[in-house]
C-alpha cells in the first residue's frame, strides 16, 4: 500500500508540475484530492487494515495529502502570477516609441489664395476693409445703378430677410459692389480699397455655381485716373498671381455702376494660349470683371466728376483657385472633404 502511495504521489506532482494555465487546477485538485480523489479513497480504505500496517500507512497517506495541498497552493500562486504579468504584458505602453503625430490643419484653398490677392493689392497701396453681409436693398442694388425694375437684378438672385415695418428692403449681399458706396460715402479722395467677404445668391447649385462664395471688390478713386490705370494695376495683380510671363486681355462687358465696363482674362498657363480643356480651347481664363467708376456713381456721393474718376472691379477667389489649382468643381470648396482639403498644405 505504502509503494502504492509512494507511486501516486509522484504521479500527481509530475502533473501538478506540468499545469501551464490556471483553469486545470481545479480538475486536477478533484482528481486528487477531491471526495473522490485517489488520495481521499486510499484515506478511506485505511480502516480495513490491520492495526500496525494501518499506523505507518495512514501516516505516509496523510503526509503525501499534505504535501500535494502545499504544492497545489503553491502552484496556483505561480500561475496566477504568470496570467496577471500576460496580461499586463498585453496592455503595456512603450513609452519609448515615438508618440502618433497630431493632425495639423491648413489654410483653407480660399483663403490662401483670398491672402495672396489681398497681399498683391497692399502692395500696390491699397487698404483692406470690410462691410455688412446682411445689407439695404439701398446699397446692394439702388445705390450701383441697379433700380427695381432694371433687368441687370435677374443677375443677382439673393435672400430676403423682413426687418420689422421694411418688407424686402433688406437682403444677404450679392456682392461685395455696395462697400463701393459706403466707403465713399465716408471718404473724400483719394481711396484706394479692397473689400473681401462672402456673398449670397439664390443658385442653382452645380459645379460652377454655390449659393455662397467669396468675392473681392477693389475700389480706386482721384484725380486724372484713367482707363490707362485701371489697365496697368490689374495687369499687375495678374502677374503677381499667376506669373511674370503672363499676357492680359481686356474686352468690354456690361456692368450698370461702370461706364465702360471690361472682363479681365489671362493667357491659359496649362496651353500657352493654344487651346485646351481647361480654357474652353480660346486660349484664355476670364478672372475677373471692372470699369471706370460711372459717373452718376460719383454724384450720389457728393463727388464731382469732373474732378475725381476712378476703376473698380471684382473677381472670386474660389474661381481664382479653381484657375491656379486646377479644381473642377466649386461645390469641393464647402463640402469639407478632407480627401480635397489635404492637399492643399
Amino acid at each position: 500500500m505504502i509503494d502504492r502511495i509512494t507511486e501516486l504521489r509522484e504521479q500527481a506532482l509530475a502533473e501538478l508540475r506540468a499545469l501551464g494555465r490556471v483553469e486545470e487546477i481545479e480538475p486536477w485538485r478533484i482528481k486528487y484530492l477531491g471526495k473522490k480523489g485517489a488520495v481521499t479513497s486510499i484515506l478511506r480504505q485505511l480502516g480495513a487494515l490491520p492495526p500496525d500496517e494501518r499506523r505507518a500507512v495512514g501516516q505516509v497517506a496523510n503526509e503525501t495529502k499534505t504535501l500535494l495541498e502545499a504544492q497545489l497552493a503553491q502552484k496556483e500562486n505561480e500561475l496566477k502570477e504568470a496570467a496577471r504579468a500576460q496580461a499586463m504584458e498585453r496592455e503595456r505602453i512603450d513609452v519609448t516609441l515615438p508618440g502618433r503625430p497630431l493632425a495639423l490643419g491648413q489654410v483653407h484653398p480660399t483663403t490662401r489664395v483670398l491672402r495672396e490677392i489681398l497681399d498683391a493689392f497692399v502692395i500696390m497701396g491699397f487698404q483692406i476693409v470690410e462691410g455688412p453681409e446682411v445689407e439695404w436693398d439701398y446699397y446692394n442694388f439702388e445705390a450701383l445703378n441697379i433700380p427695381k425694375d432694371h433687368p441687370a437684378r435677374d443677375m443677382w438672385d439673393t435672400f430676403y430677410v423682413s426687418p420689422d415695418g421694411r418688407p424686402g428692403e433688406m437682403l444677404l449681399r450679392t456682392h461685395t459692389s455696395p462697400n463701393q458706396v459706403r466707403v465713399m460715402e465716408k471718404t473724400r479722395p483719394p481711396v484706394r480699397v479692397v473689400v473681401p467677404g462672402k456673398c449670397y445668391r439664390y443658385e442653382a447649385i452645380d459645379p460652377s455655381h454655390e449659393s455662397m462664395f467669396y468675392q473681392v471688390e477693389g475700389l480706386a478713386i482721384g484725380t486724372n485716373i484713367t482707363f490707362a490705370d485701371m489697365k496697368g494695376t490689374l495687369s499687375a495683380f495678374a502677374r503677381m498671381l499667376f506669373g511674370g510671363e503672363r499676357k492680359v486681355r481686356f474686352r468690354c462687358d456690361y456692368f450698370p455702376f461702370v461706364e465702360p465696363g471690361v472682363d479681365m482674362s489671362i493667357d491659359c498657363y496649362v496651353c500657352k494660349g493654344a487651346g485646351c480643356r481647361l480654357c474652353g480651347n480660346t486660349g484664355w481664363l476670364e478672372i475677373m470683371g471692372a470699369g471706370m467708376v460711372h459717373p452718376k456713381e460719383l454724384e450720389r456721393v457728393g463727388y464731382d466728376p469732373a474732378v475725381y474718376t476712378g476703376f473698380a472691379f471684382g473677381l472670386g477667389p474660389e474661381r481664382i483657385a479653381m484657375l491656379k489649382y486646377g479644381i473642377d468643381d466649386i461645390r469641393l470648396f464647402y463640402s469639407n472633404d478632407l480627401r480635397f482639403l489635404q492637399q492643399f498644405r
